[in-house]
């Protein structure tokens, strides 16, 4: 048998419960359904109900008692009292104890009691409930009034309005939260609070397995009209050789009489171009993350992902795919002012620049550690720095000897110290010194030798760029002998051609941004980068390119220089997030022509690479809340050398899922 404290403590199955409701009346000899005399199940009905009128019967004893005693006492004739209707609810756990109840099971009074701890403990989880939802709506509403610049009172005289009177007469200052840190902030405390409401069952339980979850895919897309337009002075006599393309292809003969590729500086070009770039990051677990992204472009080019519609083979020819980032990072920390991260693979730029230095689109090779940590109330110093794999010599170079060459691999080591610095509630800025090495870089020298066709390397063939655009001074690679078999120097001349300086960049880049006038951010931007490895006297010995017109010892004089710097200014808001929101900006820019690698720097401007001064003006409207519509137009001078002028004009669509 089992007893009501077995009921209580939840110690029975259920099947019990129903056994027993169909047991107690044939336990009194009475069939099942058969009728009760009403005197007597009324007696029972109110025995169990405590609001009942006494009326002197006594107390209804528990299951075991009437089983074992009750029953015998019971005349043949008379049958067991069959419970009355039980109460109803909506809850279904109080009618089932209701039923235990009308059942003669359970006692109205622990009934009661029962009903009442559950009620509490309800009452106790909607509490802790409502309170989190709460904070949720609090953190909401001062994020919301932050932005709106409205004051919210959370009493004790604490205002988000800076200057709001405190009831105790003191003034209260939050600290001002720029735009972008604004965006930035939403979208973590949505992410925190998403997973949290997931995890602790707030919301709907997930519908994605957990693998799935790991996973966030981004994806943009552009097309954008552009024009380059050629001033009709500039020099198209063959001053402008495109050294990429001899580098890329067979070495140039330069005793013969054609002309080696030559760079258009003469006749405008039209063209629309696409960009599509798609990718996915993965949270492995305990600070690891993994990423990649796929993207378009007319070639493997470093600083582009465009792709000309209509080019590479036309026809509606397809178009390709490269693998654009592919890394491994391990992060500390987490918050948008105190991280510590080291990347491994194909990753973005991990350095504070502009594009004077690193184009916007390039990736970098290798490894790299970001670290940033706040000092008192106004600094956040940061660092980072690397290393990076420029170029790898071939396996098996040369390719056509038994006996190969030596390795010419190329490194770039980098280091960046900066700060963010919080000048007043209204007023912050940006600042860092960088410095980068590039080991190897520069072209060498070959070993003296005669090269019999096109295809006999020099032993530093490899020391040539894999990439460049234009603007940087080149020097022949190839030391040639003249004997007979190439005419004493006058034919089979097959030259490569190098770098003619090494480069360290010594680099300063700032930024000053104003938000007084919320919530437009005005910005103040500039860069300097200076070749701390230029020498013009040894450079003036073996450059072939960007000469002037003056002439010192029957040679052209050489005018490269090694410097550059970017002043520009920017207005508008510092995200469109919404249709209407905008953004304008204008600059100035003066780039010599070994100041920095013309491989790697902006590749828009004057055609992209260096020796190039100018301007640009532009700007973008938000048309939804992810796509907006930008233009720019740019117009550049050549520094050194003979005349070149252009100008480029930019209409583009960008969207973003």
């Amino acid at each position: 048998m089992f007893t009501k404290n077995s009921i209580l403590t939840g110690r029975i199955p259920l099947v019990s419960l129903c056994c027993a409701a169909f047991t107690l009346p044939l336990m009194a000899g009475q069939p099942v359904g058969t009728d009760l005399p009403l005197p007597l199940g009324e007696s029972l009905l109110a025995q169990n109900d405590p609001t009942a009128p006494a009326t002197g019967t006594p107390s209804t004893p528990d299951v075991q008692a009437a089983s074992a005693e009750v029953v015998p006492s019971i005349p043949p004739q008379v049958a067991p009292p069959i419970p009355g209707p039980a109460k109803k609810s909506p809850n279904v756990t109080i009618n089932l104890i209701n039923r235990l109840v009308a059942k003669g099971i359970l006692e109205q009074a622990e009934a009661d009691e029962m009903i009442s701890q559950a009620e509490d403990d309800a009452a106790a989880a909607r509490a802790e409930i409502e309170v989190t939802q709460g904070a949720v709506q609090q953190i909401a509403t001062v994020i919301t009034n932050q932005q709106l610049g409205t004051p919210q009172d959370f009493g004790g005289g604490i205002s988000l309005a800076p200057g709001f009177a405190a009831p105790d007469g003191e003034e209260v200052h939050v600290t001002y939260i720029p735009e972008n840190v604004k965006a930035e902030l939403r979208e973590q405390i949505k992410q925190e609070l998403l997973s949290q409401a997931k995890n602790e069952k707030w919301l709907a339980p997930n519908v994605l397995p957990d693998w799935a979850e790991r996973f966030k895919l981004f994806a943009d897309i552009r097309t954008r009209y552009q024009g380059d337009f050629f001033n009709d002075g500039n020099d198209n006599t063959g001053a402008f050789p495109n050294f990429n393309a001899i580098n890329t292809g067979a070495p140039f003969d330069v005793a013969g009489t054609q002309f080696s590729p030559q760079l258009n500086v003469d006749q405008d070009r039209q063209r629309v171009r696409l960009r599509l770039r798609l990718g996915l990051t993965a949270d492995m677990g305990d600070g690891f993350t993994g990423g990649l992204r796929i993207a378009t472009g007319d070639s493997n080019s470093p600083t582009s992902t465009n792709q000309s519609l209509g080019s590479s083979g036309g026809n509606f020819s397809k178009y390709a795919i490269w693998l654009d980032r592919a890394f491994l990072k391990y992060e500390i920390g987490g918050l948008p002012d105190k991280n510590l991260s080291l990347s491994i693979g194909r990753f973005d730029n991990p350095f504070f620049s502009t594009d004077v230095v690193w184009d916007e689109d390039i990736g970098f090779d290798g490894v790299a550690l970001q670290a940033k940590y706040p000092v008192g109330k106004n600094f956040v110093p940061f660092i980072a720095g690397g290393a990076f794999p420029v170029y790898n010599t071939d396996y098996n170079f040369a390719s056509n000897q038994p006996a190969k060459f030596a390795s010419d691999d190329k490194w770039l080591y980098g280091a960046q110290l900066g700060t963010n610095w919080k000048i007043t509630k209204d007023l912050t800025a940006k600042v860092a010194g960088a410095y980068y090495y590039f080991d190897g870089i520069e072209g060498q020298l070959s070993d003296p030798y005669t090269p019999l066709s096109s295809s006999d390397a020099g032993n530093t063939d490899a020391t040539r760029p894999s990439f460049a655009q234009k603007g940087n001074t080149y020097m022949a690679l190839r030391n040639i002998v003249p004997n007979a078999s190439n005419n004493f120097g006058t034919t089979n001349q097959y030259q490569y051609f190098g770098l003619a300086t090494p480069f360290e960049n010594f680099v300063l880049t700032g930024r000053l941004d104003y938000n007084g006038f919320e919530p437009f951010q005005v910005s103040l931007i500039g860069e300097y980068a200076k070749n701390l490895a230029f020498d013009q006297e040894a450079i003036n010995v073996k450059a072939i390119n960007n000469r002037g017109s003056t002439t010192t010892g029957g040679l052209t004089n050489y005018e490269g220089g090694d410097t550059a710097w970017l002043v520009g200014i920017k207005v508008g808001k510092a995200v469109l997030e919404k249709r209407g929101d905008w953004t304008f900006g204008i600059g100035y820019r003066y780039v010599e022509s070994d100041a920095v690698v013309d491989g790697f720097t902006d590749s828009d401007f004057g055609g992209g690479g260096t020796n190039v001064k100018g301007f640009t003006i532009g700007g973008s409207v938000a048309i939804s809340p992810r796509v907006n519509f930008g233009v720019r137009w740019m117009s550049s001078d050549q520094i050194a050398g003979p005349p070149l002028k252009s100008d480029t004009l930019m209409l583009e669509i960008n969207g973003k899922f």
